[in-house]
Order: C-alpha cells, then sequence, then structure tokens
C-alpha cells in the first residue's frame, strides 16, 4: 500500500482524486486550510490535518512524521481575474507556498511529487493542439505562478533526485457519485450551465459570440475528473519527472456545451451574449499523446454528455453543495 499526502483534498479534483485512490487501496491523508475547499468533501475513509501550506514548521513535521510515498498537490488559488486584481495572494500561495510543500517533502524524504499545473502556462497559443513542447508564456499571474513552481520542481529533481509530474490540465469537468463541483463563487461553465436550468442562477453569460471559431464561441478541451484521477494515479509510476498536457483533444465550443446540457436535462438554457473576457484564447485543445504512451492514460469519458449527465446527476443529489 503506497502513503499519499493531497493537498487541496478538501477541494474539486483533489477530493475527487482522494476517492479514486482511497478506492484502489491507497493510504491517503488529506491536507488542506478549508479556505475554498469543504470538509464534507473529504472522504472519511482519509485522515484529514487541517492546515495552511504557509506555516512551513507543520508541513514539514506532517512530511517527516508520515513517512510518505508520494505528494499530489493541489492546494492553489484559481481564478485568472482575481490573479490580475490580486498577484500577491497567487505568488504567496501557488508559488512560496508550494515551495514549502517541496522543502518538506524532501525533508520528508518523499520520493515522488505529483503536481496540478494547468494550461493557463501556455498563455495565448500559438497553435493548437497544444503539445507539452510548446512556447510557455503565461498572460496572467495565476498561469505565471503554476509555470513557476514547474520550474522549481525541476531543479528540485536535478538537485534532491524527487521525481515529478507536472500535469497540466485543460477544462476539468464532471463528477464521481461523491464529489462534484462546489466553488463558491462559482466560475466553471458547465456547473453554471446546471445551475441555471434548476433556477438557482437566472442566466448564463456568455463571454462572446464572434471569436474566429465555428459559432463564434470559445472552444475547450473538458477532461472528466475521473480521468484526471485515473492519470494522477498513473504519474505516481512515471518513468521518468516530467510535464504532461491532459485533455482529450476534442475541442467543445460553449454552444455545444449548451446544447449538451439541454439534452442532458431536458430543459433550455437560459443564456446572454456579453462582452469578451480580456485574454479568452479562441481554442485551447490539448495534445495528450505523451499521457497516452509514457503513462498508459486512456479517457474514458470522452462524450460531453457523459461528462455533463455525471455532473448534473451529482447537482440533483446535492442540490445545495457541500452546505449542510
Amino acid at each position: 500500500m503506497k502513503k499519499v499526502l493531497v493537498t487541496g483534498g478538501a477541494g474539486y479534483i483533489g477530493s475527487a482524486c482522494s476517492e479514486y485512490l482511497l478506492d484502489r487501496g491507497y493510504d491517503v491523508t488529506v491536507f488542506d486550510a478549508l479556505i475554498t475547499g469543504h470538509r464534507d468533501a473529504v472522504d472519511p475513509r482519509a485522515k484529514l490535518v487541517e492546515g495552511n501550506l504557509a506555516d512551513r514548521p507543520l508541513i514539514i513535521d506532517v512530511c517527516r512524521r508520515g513517512q510518505f510515498d508520494a505528494v499530489m498537490h493541489f492546494a492553489a488559488f484559481s481564478l485568472v481575474g482575481e490573479s490580475m486584481k490580486n498577484p500577491s495572494k497567487y505568488f504567496g500561495n501557488n508559488l512560496a507556498n508550494a515551495i514549502n510543500l517541496a522543502d518538506a517533502a524532501v525533508e520528508g524524504g518523499v520520493k515522488t511529487f505529483v503536481f496540478s499545473s494547468t494550461a493557463a502556462t501556455f498563455g495565448q497559443p500559438e497553435k493548437v493542439p497544444i503539445s507539452e513542447n510548446d512556447r510557455q508564456i503565461p498572460i496572467n499571474p495565476y498561469g505565471e505562478s503554476k509555470l513557476c513552481f514547474e520550474k522549481v520542481l525541476s531543479w528540485y529533481s536535478r538537485i534532491y533526485g524527487m521525481k515529478y509530474a507536472a500535469l497540466r490540465y485543460f477544462n476539468a469537468a464532471g463528477a464521481t457519485v461523491l464529489h462534484g463541483e462546489d466553488h463558491r463563487p462559482e466560475s466553471h461553465l458547465i456547473p453554471i450551465i446546471l445551475e441555471t436550468v434548476r433556477g438557482k442562477r437566472e442566466k448564463l453569460m456568455l463571454f462572446g459570440d464572434d471569436y474566429d471559431t465555428p459559432d463564434g464561441s470559445c472552444i475547450r478541451d473538458y477532461i472528466h475528473i475521473l480521468d484526471l484521477a485515473q492519470a494522477h494515479e498513473l504519474a505516481l509510476a512515471a518513468p521518468e519527472s516530467g510535464h504532461y498536457n491532459l485533455g482529450t483533444g476534442n475541442g467543445l465550443s460553449v454552444f455545444e456545451i449548451i446544447r449538451a446540457a439541454e439534452e442532458v436535462t431536458g430543459k433550455k438554457v437560459n443564456f446572454e451574449i456579453a462582452p469578451r473576457r480580456p485574454g479568452d484564447p479562441a481554442r485551447l485543445i490539448a495534445c495528450s499523446d505523451k499521457a497516452r504512451s509514457a503513462l498508459g492514460w486512456k479517457p474514458k469519458y470522452e462524450s460531453a454528455l457523459d461528462i455533463i449527465e455525471s455532473a448534473w446527476k451529482w447537482q440533483l443529489k446535492f442540490p445545495e453543495g457541500y452546505a449542510k
């Protein structure tokens, strides 16, 4: 049995990955400050340490005592717009606090570090689909903070011999039976659409319908969190340190997602066209050939209908999210 420390395990992706690991017999300890995460999202089979990565002595002590085989690091702030208004918050948590964790992993003799990175490290793509070797020029502090920590891990791997895998997500979506999206405030397209058809919010604001795409709306690569979880487990046994893009390679426009949601729910989506958001690329699609060949990763949920149906079932089961 492998012992894994999951930072940010009370958040959306961290909780789903914890569930996935526990189902496969891993010993999981969740470390979370519960700032944006939810205590009820922590799988009851996992140990919970409530703490902040800014508390350097605490995370070092946790890693020394835990004798973990691996760390999976999900704890980060991830709102692009907020990062443009408060860059200090993002570099403080996503970089400085992450370095505290990396140092603690070294102190604790952790051999493997799996990092939740992002497609935002690429900025405006020069071509699509995007491969791991394409130039990375972030256009916001969120993406920059993630890229900076990728570089930290590369140096730590060279100097300390700690193997790492940086997994660059495109658009995480969907839900497991137990864990789904409950951000406060919600900023992701699919849960907002589903809240709209449930009447929890009046309408969806669609930011721009004049992009250079077939229907004028942005195209994104949506990936189910169970497929993300599978990739994280496979990354534990990655043959060497490196970076991996995670996406299906199938771009879906906002209008296509709306139509799929209407098919799943049987209800019309009320939306309003709003001006473009600054910095939104027209297309973000992943080339995930490296993850498929080197890790043996095989996404199972490549249909928009499957992804949306899982999120819809979760919202119907937990209409107020994790709120009691």
